[in-house]
């Protein structure tokens, strides 16, 4: 879209700020201004400081002290503000519309709608009467037709979502933030999403636009803001940009700037000829993965590359069974898998090792005998008692095998480091002998020493024939370490590389140019009304790339 005039006054802005929290530092200096009637994407790949810079904004966390005069400043409205609570910040005009829903399912769609600010009649009661005329005419105003006396939780993710919608624009805002809006929106919602966003615009309200789809930030925003590390590393008209510098900008990689000398790509002596242990085959899964295939073969590391959002963590989890697919095909070794079942995936020997460690992988407060003997137990076990020999066994072979540091087995495994915990992650999943072994994310967060003992863990894996399915958002590691990269976007496998071709340019060609598969799934039947297709247990919870 056309590039619209900048606009002068500056409704909410910081300067210089920095947010720490213990051993991270978040944000790192970063300067934001959001302006009257302009539209501002936010961008950034996982652990860029999104989040952290939002939360900043809505009053979640507090900033940093200043460390010299007009720093780690927030500036509202033309005054300088501290909000304590997220409530302060709405009462004063910022709403957050944010990618998980966060009303209340039990209450009826109009009470969500007013929540904290009903309608009250003469002796102070609520006035249902005006409410549910006023919360219809709302959502009317979206092309919403809903029975507003509903509990909101007989809806479905996407009508939902634009109650949410419809609430922080009812409010007198003056800014309103959209995180992910459209994460679980049908087409023709997005359309009405895009339709209230250019309404706002002409209002004159700020728009902070939070979003991994690119080719929705062209459509929409008239501004860009890309964070980088915790820094705003670019701020200026998104139009000024193609999607391939963006995608540069995100993944701190400059076009065309390949260093080809020192890079010893593994290639793990794999059969090229040889029949795949893993074929994944038409994955589909609704606003998430549109028919993605992939094929592994024994002794091969194959790379998933794509930004945030791409589908890359889902495509992990729909093989591994913990994310049901709507319909496509899992095959490992040659046998067919039942889909959705992560034990049937576990007993055909697919092991995932998950992006988040701690909220999906370790458990804190059980010693890392436990950790590790953890999946293995049914096997170490004869009627029903525990085989303690055969555990102590498993696990200090693989504490030495992986170079586990600590005090010993007993130790609980919250206490190690995080390149250690990721150590005994990966020694739970090789316990269980599996065929493929799928990787998300394995060395983010932890120290470059580990780091490089992960990654010749992975290449000694492969050499002894097993099969790896590698996420990664660092592209040197991706493309050193992977024989071939399957490349996603909005979903969709756009390109394949292999040989030669898995280049940092390819690559980055890949991710920015590629034309993007839709970025909803057609599969779903068309209704007349954003809330035809919603019933109960039909809500489908959108993808994990946190930030």
């Amino acid at each position: 879209m056309p590039a619209l005039p900048v606009r002068s006054a500056e409704v909410l802005s910081v300067a210089g700020l920095s947010k720490t929290f213990p051993g991270v530092r978040a944000l790192d200096g970063v300067d934001f201004t959001a302006r009257a009637g302009e539209v501002h994407a936010l961008i950034g790949e996982n652990g860029a400081g999104k989040s952290t810079l939002i939360k900043v904004l809505t009053g979640v966390y507090r900033p940093d002290p200043p460390t010299a005069a007009g720093t780690g400043v927030l500036t509202y409205d033309g005054s300088e503000v501290e909000f304590a609570t997220p409530l302060e910040a709405q009462h004063a005009g910022i709403s957050t519309i944010y990618q998980e829903v966060n009303l209340v399912p039990l209450m009826s769609v109009a009470r969500n709608l007013f929540l904290g600010r009903e309608p009250r009649g003469r002796l102070g009661l609520i006035d249902f009467r005006r409410m549910h005329r006023e919360a219809d005419t709302a959502l009317r105003g979206l092309g919403m037709r809903v029975d507003v006396r509903r509990p909101l939780r007989e809806l479905g993710v996407g009508a939902q979502q634009m109650v949410a919608l419809a609430r922080a624009v009812s409010v007198e805002a003056r800014v309103v933030i959209m995180d992910e809006p459209t994460s679980s929106l049908e087409p023709r919602e997005v359309a009405t999403l895009f339709g209230v966003i250019r309404m706002l615009r002409e209002r004159g309200i700020a728009v902070i636009y939070v979003s991994h789809r690119l080719d929705e930030l062209y459509e929409v925003c008239d501004t860009v803001t890309v964070l980088r590390d915790g820094k705003a590393v670019h701020t200026g008209p998104i139009a000024a940009l193609d999607q391939l510098r963006l995608v540069s900008l995100m993944l701190g990689r400059e076009i065309g700037d390949v260093r080809e000398e020192g890079l010893t790509k593994f290639s793990g002596g794999h059969d090229a000829e040889a029949e795949p242990v893993l074929r994944a085959a038409e994955l589909t899964v609704r606003h998430l993965l549109r028919s993605v295939s992939l094929t592994v073969r024994p002794g091969e590391v194959v790379g998933l590359g794509g930004l945030l959002g791409s589908g890359r963590s889902e495509t992990a989890k729909a093989i591994a069974g913990a994310l049901p697919p709507d319909s496509g095909r899992v095959v490992v070794a040659g046998v067919p898998v039942r889909t959705g079942s992560t034990p049937a995936a576990i007993r055909a020997g697919v092991s995932l090792l998950p992006e988040d460690r701690k909220a999906e992988g370790i458990v804190p407060g059980l010693s890392v005998r436990e950790n590790i003997a953890l999946a293995a137990l049914p096997g170490l076990s004869r009627f029903g008692l525990v085989d303690e020999a055969r555990v102590d066994r498993v696990v200090d072979t693989f504490m030495k095998r992986l170079h586990i540091k600590a005090s010993g087995p007993h130790q609980k495994v919250g206490e190690l480091s995080g390149g250690n915990q990721q150590k005994v992650l990966l020694a739970r999943w090789l316990a269980m002998n599996p065929k493929v072994l799928l990787l998300d994310e394995p060395t983010r967060g932890i120290d470059v020493g580990a780091k490089a003992e992960v990654q010749k863990l992975i290449d000694e894996l492969a050499g002894d024939g097993l099969g790896v399915l590698l996420i990664s958002s660092d592209m040197e590691e991706l493309i050193e370490g992977s024989d071939r990269v399957v490349v996603l976007k909005d979903g969709a496998v756009v390109e394949e590389l292999g040989g030669d071709a898995v280049t940092e340019d390819r690559l980055l060609r890949a991710i920015a140019a590629a034309p993007a598969a839709p970025t909803h799934s057609p599969s779903a039947a068309p209704s007349d009304s954003p809330d035809a297709r919603d019933a109960p247990g039909d809500d489908q919870a959108p993808g994990d790339d946190h930030d």
